[in-house]
């Protein structure tokens, strides 16, 4: 597993990728100077950094989280959610088939090692609240600025 680092508006972006893909993207406290030369994570800092710069909506690159097969099914429905959307914990709970898996779903959600590039940032509660988000909600309330969520009226409802 090799990593690299992306200095973000948000902090400290670490980015891992194996073999079979990126593995995990997530905010870290400190900043360490050296990073990968492997081509997948020089990509994924260029897509991050267009991400962040305004001018990419959607990632194209492999991904290879670890996690449960139903952690799994829920980080898949979230590639779904579209760019300045949002959706609730229990419209994904009813897309995977279960409208009683809110709670499970949620619990997933928080477990998603991939942060942005599968955006767990667009699950918001049904009333429109921001909750829980690992980079903090201060983070999540941006990215969801960022892709324009709020001037579409689908933040804070």
């Amino acid at each position: 597993m090799e990593a690299a680092y992306y200095h973000s508006p948000l902090g400290t972006i670490e980015v891992r990728a194996g073999s079979e893909g990126i593995s995990s993207v997530s905010f870290i406290d400190s900043s360490p100077e050296t990073s990968s030369t492997l081509p997948l994570l020089h990509e994924c800092v260029h897509q991050l950094n267009e991400y962040f710069s305004g001018s990419r909506k959607e990632f194209s690159l492999p991904l290879a989280p670890e996690g449960t097969a139903f952690q799994k099914e829920v980080w898949r429905q979230l590639l779904h959610i579209p760019f300045g959307k949002t959706r609730s914990y229990l419209d994904i709970a009813v897309a995977l088939g279960d409208k009683n898996s809110t709670r499970a779903v949620g619990a997933a959600n928080g477990k998603n090692p991939i942060a942005i590039i599968v955006p767990c940032h667009r699950v918001i509660g049904e009333s429109g609240a921001l909750t829980g988000y690992a980079g903090g909600l201060w983070r999540k309330q941006w990215l969801l600025e960022h892709e324009g969520a709020n001037n579409q009226g689908d933040l804070f409802k």
